[in-house]
């Protein structure tokens, strides 16, 4: 709402001080709360949906470090920014919070880059609303061209082999197939570990 008739004139900043400090006086009274925790105001500040704090929080945990949520709350912006301001939604959203982490625990900005923010940097999750850091694209492209089409036009055709390789597959193990069988095919498309064992046992 910041800059619009409907800003609030509220300073985000400020009260998550405040927010902080009764984080502390709240740990006092664990004992007499139920579920429901409220709102945590870092999810504005670090621009993070709700969602995601928890998976954070899970994912810190499992590293024994809970206690670098901050800062991996203050990296996350960071990392959006270079790149290109993706919306944090899935799967970027999750890309963007395990790239902060690693930032974080390894102790230097992308010491470590993840498959998938690679997969950002080379255009390969589509275009971004502003350009990635041009200094972090050259280091994945390693010489090579970023994705400046739409990445799916890059994808062979696989759907008639596909059908091929089911139907193979079918009469050796005699099963039998649905009389429109790309209906069996894309089963095994969406489910490739299950999707014949399902057609079998059907």
């Amino acid at each position: 709402l910041a800059g619009t008739e409907h800003d609030t004139g509220l300073d985000i900043l400020k009260l998550e001080n405040i927010a902080a400090y009764f984080r502390e006086v709240r740990k006092k009274y664990h004992a007499f709360e139920g579920q429901l925790k409220g709102y945590d105001s870092r999810i504005l500040v670090a621009q993070v949906p709700g969602g995601m704090l928890t998976n954070l929080e899970s994912q810190l945990k499992q590293q024994n470090a809970a206690d670098k949520l901050d800062q991996v709350l203050a990296e996350i912006p960071r990392v959006r920014e270079d790149l290109g301001f993706i919306p944090l939604v899935t799967p970027t959203s999750q890309i963007v919070g395990t790239q902060a982490v690693l930032n974080v625990l390894t102790g230097e900005r992308y010491k470590t880059i993840a498959k998938e923010t690679a997969g950002i940097l080379k255009g390969e999750y589509g275009h971004t609303p502003v350009p990635v850091n041009a200094a972090l694209q050259a280091r994945v492209l390693e010489g090579g061209a970023p994705v400046t089409c739409r990445p799916a036009d890059l994808l062979k055709p696989e759907l008639a082999e596909l059908e091929a390789d089911v139907r193979r597959q079918a009469q050796e193990k005699g099963i039998t197939l649905a009389g429109n069988a790309i209906d069996d095919v894309l089963t095994v498309a969406l489910f490739p570990q299950i999707g014949l064992k399902f057609l079998e046992n059907r």
